[in-house]
């Protein structure tokens, strides 16, 4: 199974980005899914969390701010960011089930 992300890039403070990560495969549908986001020097953070059945979880730095939803039909999990700080810059990653990655992408938010 390959994981797609998309959707990164620059924004300004208090702006708002998708981000979208497409599954190549239809085990998509009983997977949790999660978003994670890593800065140079630190550990993964956990972002948020969505089960199979669409239940969700979310850290406590974007709680309120970030919204994570799936799209079984288009095996894919979209990650919805609103008032990004420059603190929110990082390389972004979603996960299948704990295991699989996929690439990254970057998203960089300007004071």
């Amino acid at each position: 199974v390959q994981l797609v992300e998309s959707g990164g890039g620059l924004v300004q403070s208090g702006g708002s980005l998708r981000l979208s990560c497409v599954a190549s495969e239809d085990i998509f549908d009983d997977a949790t899914m999660s978003w994670y986001r890593q800065t140079p020097g630190q550990s993964r953070e956990v972002l948020a969390r969505i089960g199979p059945f669409g239940m969700t979880t979310y850290g406590e730095s974007v709680k309120g701010r970030f919204t994570i939803s799936r799209d079984n039909d288009k095996n894919t999990v979209y990650l919805q960011m609103n008032n990004l700080t420059p603190e929110d810059t990082a390389l972004y990653y979603c996960n299948l089930d704990g295991w699989k990655w996929g690439q990254g992408t970057q998203v960089t938010v300007s004071s």
